[in-house]
Order: C-alpha cells, then sequence, then structure tokens
C-alpha cells in the first residue's frame, strides 16, 4: 500500500475517537448528547416518535418542579381514586395508603423510584387547575404539553400523567434526553433520580406516623454503572423497555435514551454501551 493511499484512506490519521465504531443496541431507538453542550454523540432513529412508558413521569416531576411557589412539604391526602386507578390499571406503585397525608417531595420520590402511578396521579390531581379531579387532571396534562413546546419538541405529546397512554402519548430519544436533559437543572430532581432507596413517613388518618416500606429506584444502572446520576426507567406493552440516562465522569455528564428494547437488563446493558461510547467522543 503506497503513503499516498494510506493518506487517502485516513489510516494514518484516524483518532482514538475516530476509530470507536459506533455500537449496536438492541433497542429500536436510541440518542446521546453531551450534556454541557447539546452536542450529539449517538443517533439511532433519534426522531421516530414511539410510547414511552413511565419515563414520561420526568415531565410530571418537570412540570410540578416548574410551579411558582413551591412547597415540596405541602402535604396531599391520599385520595380512593388513586389507588382504584392503579388496580385498575395493573400499574406499579408506590403503594400509597388511602387517607395518609404525603408531602409532595414525598410523592416525587414515589413518582421517580418505584415509578408510583398512584404518586402520580397525586400530584397531577394536585397541580391540575379545575373543579373536578378529572379537570385538574386534563389541566396537568395540559402543562405537560406546554412544557414539551417550551423546549421546541415537535415529536413529543402527552395524554397522561404517566405513561399509561391512551394512543397520544409518544416522544422520541432526543426528544426525552432533551425533556430530562431541563429537567435536571432542578437540584431537587437531581437529588431524587440519582437516590437508590428512600423511606416515606407519612401521617395516618389519625395524625399518627406511619414508617412506609422503602421505595428502591428501578434505575440499576445507579449500582451497576460508575458515575451514574439517573435518571428514569419506563415499560410497556407498547413501549417495551426504555431508559433515560446519564453519568458524569471526569466532570464531563452524558446523557441519553434508549426506547423499545428487548427487557430491563437488555436496557441497560444498551444504555451501558451509549454511555461509554459517548464519553469516548467528549
Amino acid at each position: 500500500m503506497t503513503t499516498g493511499a494510506m493518506l487517502a484512506s485516513g489510516a494514518l490519521y484516524a483518532t482514538p475517537a475516530q476509530a470507536a465504531a459506533a455500537p449496536s443496541v438492541v433497542a429500536k431507538g436510541g440518542y446521546v448528547m453531551n450534556n454541557a453542550n447539546g452536542k450529539s454523540l449517538y443517533t439511532k432513529a433519534a426522531d421516530t416518535r414511539r410510547s414511552t412508558g413511565s419515563t414520561t413521569k420526568i415531565m410530571t416531576a418537570k412540570v410540578v418542579l416548574a410551579q411558582k411557589n413551591l412547597n415540596l412539604d405541602a402535604k396531599v391526602t391520599i385520595q380512593m381514586a388513586y389507588s382504584d386507578y392503579i388496580v385498575k390499571n395493573n400499574a406499579s406503585s408506590a403503594r400509597l395508603i388511602v387517607g395518609d397525608k404525603v408531602t409532595v417531595r414525598q410523592l416525587l420520590y414515589g413518582l421517580m423510584l418505584p415509578s408510583g402511578c398512584d404518586a402520580a396521579y397525586a400530584l397531577a390531581d394536585k397541580f391540575g387547575s379545575g373543579s373536578t379531579r378529572s379537570a385538574r387532571v386534563k389541566s396537568f396534562i395540559g402543562k405537560m404539553n406546554s412544557e414539551a413546546k417550551k423546549l421546541g419538541l415537535k415529536n413529543t405529546h402527552f395524554d397522561s400523567f404517566d405513561g399509561i397512554g391512551k394512543g397520544k402519548n409518544y416522544s422520541t430519544p432526543r426528544d426525552l434526553t432533551k425533556i430530562a436533559s431541563s429537567a435536571m437543572k432542578s437540584s431537587t430532581f437531581r437529588a431524587i433520580v440519582k437516590t437508590k432507596k428512600y423511606t416515606a413517613k407519612t401521617k395516618t388518618k389519625t395524625g399518627s406516623t406511619r414508617t412506609m416500606a422503602p421505595w428502591t429506584n428501578t434505575n440499576t444502572l445507579l449500582s451497576s454503572y460508575s458515575g451514574t446520576i439517573g435518571v428514569k426507567t419506563g415499560s410497556g406493552p407498547e413501549a417495551k423497555y426504555c431508559l433515560v440516562f446519564a453519568a458524569t465522569r471526569g466532570g464531563k455528564t452524558v446523557i441519553g435514551t434508549v426506547l423499545a428494547s428487548s427487557s430491563s437488563t437488555q436496557r441497560e446493558k444498551d444504555a451501558k454501551k451509549l454511555l461509554s461510547y459517548g464519553f469516548g467522543k467528549i
């Protein structure tokens, strides 16, 4: 091979970052970006709309945390409707007890760690506006869509507060990553999504203190990938297995999303590959 041919092929000048081939992932969609500047590091069907499962709850938390004069210690009384909803939909639950008074902060932990759809319902009911529960929920979902518009997301729409959609709850790997990146600007959100386990102490109807069973974070990356700082799992019959992830190493943060992977273990493998690839490019 002549020197000219080698130069033409780039063989002499391939940097390590260029030489690393983009990883193959099982997930149907994937996206990774440099959180500092929003630069894309990896794309796979990054703008294809898909069902998002409980990764929807990132926006639920973002809307709550964006409320003016938010009091995280304000108490919310758990209604029977939230419990009935969980049973009816066979949904993931924070196992909240009807009649208990739970703080907004605790509800956010119940939302993001065990992925409680009961916590999501309670928050939507609390922070939506209207004279009926259904009106308040509709109002809250409207706020979720307004936030998506503010972020300039054209491939995201919510029709639920928790990801149990009615056919119009979708986003893309790129859009979800942008939502998560924006949510991570909140110190409260950051503290919650990096927590592996949380025990809430709630107030019962009689005024006594109930120590809840600990909530464990469904994001196993927190224990298996060094530097992980969040963010949220999701799953469902249509969504399959999803994961929005973020990690910081050497002062650099990589954030990304995989949608429609084949299992909970596979979405974790996919995310690890993409994180390591992302760190190799920044």
